[in-house]
């Protein structure tokens, strides 16, 4: 164990210098003592696991947004949750350095703690970094906020951040090496010697701007559409695998911060770093506007981690048929009666790109239309079925289609190979993302070029669940996983979605504010039934296919589009009722549906 002298929340880098102090001696005397240490843990994190995992102390952890930033101190324990944003390439930086007799590291963090001495062995390392945004769309009841410090607390992080930095007299040289790997043309970096003061625990940071801790505004993330309070990070990651973290994933991580807004960088002109000239990736994301997080561990999040409760709950047919009863109900008051709106409103929410594969079929994406909504109805109807989306589902986007918005508005992500950022844009989201597209203030016009662009852009998404980012001398497309839903008047000519339903409402339903624990409830079936494996039994699937040649049969207009949605819809509904394998129970419930809506577009 670290013992007593370190704080794991207070003083992290305690616990890694002591256990890298501890590794080093126990090392075989024939071997180096540190390059076996290269890309590899050498037990500090299972200090921390155990801490968090086993002790209960991820509770303790403070959670890093704009409203903590005020009180957080550097070189202190944090957890932040956000989006892969853009992937920054690899950075080189000296890991560890001897110090007369003894060996220090320099493994996560940006400066040394110790004095580095002027000519001294040295190990260079590698770490991954990776911009990181709070996820677009994400909804209040997802978010974790951390209790309030104490008067004490306080104090001491008003002292140590403004009284110790007045005290600043003497220089020794940072240890921060920045050299990153120009693989995939991203961002190149190499930093300058830089001052640090006496207390380790408060490096200079690498900008040249002075920025006032209280004007919170300047340190939020600014990318277009960000939401006000949003605050961006810059994560360094540690001895992790290749392609271990993709863009867009939502990501956990708990790391040791290090961000100072009131240092102002010192670069000395004479240094005999690797490199001089070759751009820092500090320039674009500067430590005195975008805070660091040198990640000890990291997770990635589905939906279920969100969900506060019902975790120990099997998906027992009891249990799931009286939840998706209730669920349906609420639904379709919200739809104002309308049952059928509702039952497809189910599928839809449960839908979910790549669910399964039939034979060479891929079975799963199912977008939604519902038309007759004009602007009266949205107004009614459309602002009660987005309020109840975003108090289900962890992550939700509206888009109001209009010809001025596709002409003016950045959908498509695009790299700025200038800076080596990757610039996001509207259709940059999260796996998981419910998508709304209202077309009810949709009215004649032009399309200009990026208009046009837009609307490609879009229907590409529906269709194939991709979207195209512009890396300047070439597109590159991503896969998605995001749930579209549009309201319009008429059938949408833009957007042709999987599935049309004519919106039919009965009477306008007073809105009845769900419990805390049918919403817990809700949230769980959703989450659950819709990560559940599903699949068909050979018999049961011959016997689909003969019911599906029949109908093709007895109706000429019918296609193998028509087709594929009937087997989504059915392995579909088998998911809402929790169950893992396709009947014909399921299936004949699909064919009513699709008799019900046929009946309701004549």
């Amino acid at each position: 164990m670290v013992g007593l002298p370190y704080d794991f929340l207070a003083n992290p880098l305690g616990a890694v210098r002591l256990s890298f102090e501890k590794a080093v001696a126990s090392s075989p005397a024939d071997a180096d003592p540190v390059a076996t240490f290269r890309g590899k843990d050498w037990g500090a994190v299972d200090l921390f696991r155990d801490f968090l995992f086993e002790d209960g102390g991820l509770a303790e952890v403070p959670v890093l947004d704009a409203s903590s930033l005020r009180w957080i101190q550097p070189n202190t324990l944090v957890r932040f949750r956000g989006m892969v944003q853009d992937m920054l390439g690899n950075e080189y930086y000296l890991g560890a350095f001897k110090d007369g007799s003894a060996w220090r590291t320099n493994k996560f963090t940006d400066f040394s703690s110790f004095p580095m001495p002027s000519a001294c062995e040295t190990q260079l390392w590698e770490r991954h970094l990776f911009h990181c945004v709070p996820v677009p769309g994400q909804n209040s009841w997802t978010l974790e906020s951390s209790p309030p410090p104490t008067v004490g607390s306080m104090l001491n992080c008003s002292t140590s951040q403004h009284g110790e930095k007045r005290r600043r007299d003497g220089d020794v040289d940072a240890m921060d090496l920045n050299v990153s790997d120009q693989g995939n043309g991203e961002s190149s970096s190499c930093s300058k010697k830089q001052k640090e003061d006496d207390n380790p625990s408060f490096p200079f940071s690498s900008s040249e701007e002075f920025v006032d801790h209280d004007n919170i505004s300047e340190l939020r993330h600014k990318d277009h559409d960000s939401p006000a309070d949003s605050l961006s990070c810059l994560v360094k990651v540690y001895d992790m695998p290749e392609s271990q973290l993709k863009l867009n994933d939502v990501v956990e991580f708990i790391g040791i911060y290090t961000f100072d807004p009131e240092l102002v960088v010192h670069k000395d002109d004479s240094s005999d770093m690797m490199c001089d000239f070759i751009e820092d990736v500090a320039t674009d994301l500067p430590p005195s506007k975008v805070p660091r997080l040198h990640c000890l561990i990291s997770r990635k999040l589905a939906a279920q981690e969100f969900i506060s409760s019902f975790h120990s709950i099997e998906p027992l047919n009891n249990i799931v048929r009286g939840i998706r009863e209730s669920l349906l109900a609420h639904l379709s008051a919200t739809l104002g009666n309308d049952g059928l709106a509702a039952e497809c409103l189910l599928l839809h929410l449960l839908s979910r790109q790549l669910r399964t594969r039939v034979d060479v079929v891929t079975v799963g994406r199912l977008s939604l239309n519902f038309t007759n909504f004009n602007r009266e109805s949205a107004s009614i109807f459309g602002n009660g079925l987005t309020g109840a989306l975003q108090n289900l589902l962890p992550y939700t986007q509206i888009i109001p289609l209009t010809v001025d918005y596709l002409n003016t508005t950045t959908l498509q992500p695009k790299k700025n190979n200038q800076t080596g950022r990757l610039v996001t844009g509207i259709l940059q989201l999260a796996q998981g993302t419910h998508l709304t597209i209202d077309e009810t203030y949709m009215q004649s016009g032009t399309l200009n070029s990026k208009g046009l662009e837009n609307a490609r852009l879009l229907k590409h998404l529906m269709e194939w669940q991709k979207v195209e980012y512009d890396f300047e001398y070439y597109k590159l497309e991503m896969a998605a996983d995001v749930q579209l839903l549009v309201l319009s008047e008429g059938k949408s000519n833009i957007l042709p979605a999987d599935l049309v339903l004519p919106f039919c409402p009965s009477a306008i339903v007073p809105a009845v504010n769900a419990t805390d624990k049918d919403m817990q409830a809700w949230r769980w079936y959703l989450a659950t039934a819709q990560s559940l494996p599903n699949s068909t039994e050979p018999d049961i699937y011959q016997k689909l296919q003969d019911d599906m040649v029949n109908a093709m049969r007895e109706d000429r207009s019918l296609g193998c589009t028509d087709l594929n949605r009937w087997l989504t819809m059915a392995q579909l509904m088998a998911a809402s009722f929790g169950e893992r394998s396709l009947t014909l129970e399921h299936w004949q419930m699909v064919k009513e549906l699709e008799r019900l809506r046929k009946e309701r577009l004549k």
